[in-house]
């Protein structure tokens, strides 16, 4: 199954080592990640604004986060499609990785619920599915 972890779920498996740690690790193991250049930039960014990385730290966690997942180029969506304008990269990338769903904690994502074929849950969503599933 193809999946998209956004961004803000990348960080927390990267920061916390808790739950989003244990999911990215299932999933990386049991899925196929997709992600896009806006994503890894974000992340990169994030990583050294938010938490005080240094480009250095910041770089090798990226590549080690990255080297796992397909890189995608977003298919265009437009602004009005989604709740927060900011979130079109994302959603192009799920669309255009073909994902079945895309795991994010971003709120408005998660009310929007399905986006074009695309299924939208919080991690402890998507970890119940999946737990139901196996």
């Amino acid at each position: 199954m193809k999946l998209l972890l956004d961004t803000n779920v990348l960080i927390a498996a990267v920061i916390t080592r808790g739950f989003c740690a244990e999911l990215f690790e299932h999933c990386v193991r049991s899925h196929t990640l997709i992600t896009s250049k806006f994503i890894i930039k974000e992340f990169h960014e994030k990583m050294i604004s938010k938490f005080y990385f240094s480009k250095k730290e910041a770089k090798e966690v990226e590549n080690l986060i990255f080297s796992r997942m397909e890189i995608v180029k977003p298919l265009p969506v437009e602004p009005s499609e989604c709740p927060d304008p900011n979130d079109t990269e994302v959603l192009g990338t799920a669309l255009e990785g073909e994902c079945q769903f895309l795991i994010t904690g971003d709120k408005a994502l998660i009310k929007l619920g399905h986006f074009e074929g695309v299924e939208i849950l919080s991690p402890s969503q998507f970890w119940r599915r999946e737990s139901f599933s196996q």
